[in-house]
């Protein structure tokens, strides 16, 4: 931000940029309040926040020359119907992963979700707990829209029972595979991209099922300096500020295509790899993205210990030829179908749920959400113990 703030002031002096900072849910009630809390421009990476705002008569239109600025990236709209917000780069998610590790485990770098699944990775996989790593839960939903609803849970249940779950920031996952402590990590790519800029050894791989997380910007409808505001908005979609975005210790994705024929070969373009059909993933709403978090944490993150030592279990049975289909399907069904989390009214219960900040403890078990994530903590314990008697039956 102080690169764009000090570039941008040196375009326009007559302007001076104060900026405020804020997490996505707390930018939400911020700019809820009177008079939008005296903002002129919001420029986040919350998507949720730019529709749910937008339909709150929010922001103005942008009122800028959007040529030569794509209105979507694969599935990914990159701005809104009636131009009230512009996407203005892009970030990816996927693996990061210590070359060497992977060499003394014997392991190619994965390139998509199910490699992930190579028992050599077994314990050496650092994994984002999406109740507390604030890009997490698009990695749900990207394996759920990639491999459908059933299919995808299943790849998560033995995921997490393979994997070591980070807890604390999105750069750790990079700092537990830069330090060799996990040899692939699940993340984004500016996180890497920045522990590569410091010598760190990790690399950082884009699967072939992916998605990308827009950063928007807007003006607010009731913007003091609306001139100032289109000002700004115009430099960080000016071919200076998409360049800008390449800078080593930045390392975003611009949403100017022409900007990437100035790049190194080796600098990654989205849109290449979206002309390959590599972005099918769509965007979800914040509702939908509240609702697999939840579903995470209250299913196979409850507890994870013990679903790791389940499928220790498994894994060791399976390697002893013992047909565990029984066992695994006990672990792997979700506790509700494709079509129930759907519902509206099941949505609905978790329309506050982002604004509140990430946790992970069930809301009051008086509360229609409260019963329901309980409900799915109590369904987890059921599942774990029918699969631990099915084992202690086989001698297992």
């Amino acid at each position: 931000m102080s690169r764009f703030e000090d570039a941008f002031s040196q375009a326009h002096p007559q302007w001076r940029v104060q900026i405020l900072w804020r997490q996505g849910y707390d930018a939400l009630p911020w700019l809820r309040q009177p008079e939008q809390g005296g903002v002129d421009v919001y420029w986040a990476p919350s998507p949720g926040n730019f529709e749910r705002l937008a339909a709150e008569h929010a922001w103005q239109p942008l009122g800028v020359d959007l040529r030569g600025l794509p209105a979507r990236i694969g599935a990914t709209p990159l701005r809104d119907a009636q131009a009230r917000y512009q996407a203005t780069e892009l970030a990816g998610y996927g693996f990061a992963s210590n070359p060497q590790r992977l060499r003394e485990l014997g392991v190619a770098t994965p390139k998509d979700w199910l490699e992930l699944l190579d028992p050599r990775l077994r314990e050496h996989i650092a994994l984002p707990d999406p109740a507390r790593v604030g890009y997490a839960p698009v990695l749900l939903d990207i394996v759920l829209q990639a491999y459908g609803w059933e299919r995808g849970w299943a790849l998560w249940s033995e995921l997490a029972g393979r994997a070591r779950l980070v807890s604390r920031g999105g750069s750790l996952v990079s700092d537990e595979v830069a330090s060799g402590r996990s040899a692939l990590g699940l993340s984004i790519d500016f996180f890497v991209a920045s522990a590569i800029s410091n010598g760190q050894p990790v690399r950082f791989t884009y699967p072939r099922h992916g998605g990308l997380n827009p950063a928007h910007i807007a003006i607010s409808a009731g913007a003091k300096h609306p001139d100032g505001a289109r000002a700004f908005v115009r430099f960080v979609l000016s071919d200076a500020g998409q360049q800008l975005l390449a800078d080593p210790e930045i390392r975003k994705l611009p949403v100017r295509p022409e900007v990437y024929r100035s790049l190194p070969a080796h600098y990654p373009n989205p849109f290449r790899g979206a002309q390959r059909g590599d972005f099918a993933y769509r965007n979800s709403s914040a509702e939908r993205l509240a609702l697999v978090t939840s579903l995470f944490v209250q299913w196979p993150g409850q507890p994870h210990e013990r679903l790791n030592a389940l499928w220790q279990r498994i894994h060791a049975g399976e390697a002893a030829g013992h047909d565990l289909s029984a066992v695994r399907a006990c672990l792997n069904q979700p506790p509700l179908s494709a079509s129930a989390a759907e519902a509206p009214a099941l949505l609905a219960l978790f329309a506050t749920r982002p604004s509140a900040g990430m946790g992970n403890v069930p809301a009051s078990e008086q509360e229609p959400l409260g019963q329901q994530e309980i409900a799915w903590q109590f369904y987890s314990a059921q599942r774990q113990a029918e699969a631990q008697r099915l084992l202690e039956a086989m001698g297992l």
